[in-house]
């Protein structure tokens, strides 16, 4: 195996695999300010934090009201729990600012979804749960960082899977090379996870992470890399919008892009469980379905792969209830479900990158 690619199966094993220690605390934590302050500067250690004194002082104050709030959802009866991770000092309002992609923007500004085929409308007798996890289609959690990308990992999970699929082969893609080069969305000030699949249409295909990789930030565009494409995409269908039963056909096939509402606490601090909480629909995240499933009490799910970081959530995912009784599914889960199409086991032909000699 090339250099390039050994270092990239290395660190996908390591962060499917690796451990990840929580950050845990405990009602004496919480009893005075003293020992508040004592719990955030463990927490910057542990997080490597940076802050000047009086960014300290501001962020403090931001911590331990989230501190609270997360103890005192714990303490709910509900059926998912909350953690404190990275994201510990950041407001609600700041959270979204630096991870969102403000996808219903980006739609109003767009336009309407275009009307394509659904080539699963006539799938029956479905899997009761399907993990594509399991089936080695799915790489390991990546980290989008303070950039607005999301766009680009929900893209990036629905071809990685399309392709192992159709060709056998697990290969994981440059997120950076559509932040750099796919000029019809914004990099990290957002987009839409149709465009980026019509722009590996059009250039004949998307070339390897560990070829272009991902900076988190907004970049002129490498044509050399763009020109070592690895894999290639037929085009993509949009799920018919509002119809979770369409998206579980959907899922049942290939890994799904989906957009939801990420704002508030409950999915900022989300560590485990089948997520029910408050989300609206104001589509500002995308996102991937990897599966779905039924717990042991019958409650159904999607498994959503986040790109926040295997520290987030289970690992970094997320499992959000489905059939939820309206039908933009929670947090509009199925109101922008889309995929790429891959007819053929063939990806592009190439000359071999030069650190692959």
């Amino acid at each position: 195996m090339e250099l390039g690619k050994l270092l990239v199966a290395v660190l996908s094993l390591a962060l499917v695999f690796g451990a990840v220690r929580s950050f845990d605390f405990t009602e004496e934590d919480l009893a005075s300010e003293e020992r508040l302050w004592d719990l955030y500067e463990r927490w910057r250690s542990q997080h490597r934090v940076s802050r000047d004194l009086d960014e300290k002082r501001q962020r403090f104050n931001v911590f331990k009201m989230n501190v609270q709030y997360i103890h005192r959802v714990n303490k709910m009866d509900r059926p998912y729990k909350l953690k404190l991770n990275k994201f510990g000092d950041l407001t609600s309002h700041e959270f979204r600012c630096s991870y969102s992609s403000n996808i219903k923007h980006f739609r109003m500004l767009r336009g309407s979804r275009g009307c394509t085929s659904f080539m699963y409308e006539k799938a029956s007798n479905l899997p009761p749960s399907v993990d594509w996890r399991r089936n080695g289609a799915v790489t390991g959690v990546k980290d989008q960082g303070r950039c607005g990308s999301c766009w680009a990992f929900s893209a990036v999970v629905a071809v990685e899977g399309i392709n192992k699929i159709k060709t056998n082969e697990l290969v994981s893609l440059s997120e950076q090379e559509l932040v750099d080069c796919e000029k019809d969305n914004e990099g990290c000030n957002g987009g839409l996870m149709e465009n980026a699949f019509e722009f590996i249409k059009k250039t004949r295909g998307l070339t390897a992470e560990w070829i272009y990789p991902y900076r988190a930030r907004d970049g002129n565009c490498d044509s050399a890399k763009m020109n070592s494409p690895v894999v290639m995409i037929d085009g993509h269908e949009n799920v018919p919008i509002n119809n979770e039963y369409a998206l579980k056909k959907a899922v049942a096939h290939q890994p799904v892009s989906v957009a939801i509402d990420a704002g508030g606490s409950d999915l900022q601090f989300y560590s485990e469980g089948v997520f029910n909480g408050h989300c609206g629909t104001e589509l500002d995240h995308g996102v991937a379905v990897v599966g779905y499933g039924t717990t042991l009490d019958g409650t159904k799910y999607w498994i959503v792969k986040n790109s926040w970081g295997p520290e987030w959530g289970e690992h970094g995912y997320i499992r959000m209830q489905r059939m939820v009784g309206a039908e933009e599914g929670l947090c509009g889960i199925a109101m922008e479900a889309s995929y790429p199409i891959k007819l053929s086991s063939n990806n592009p032909q190439r000359e071999p990158f030069k650190d692959e000699l």
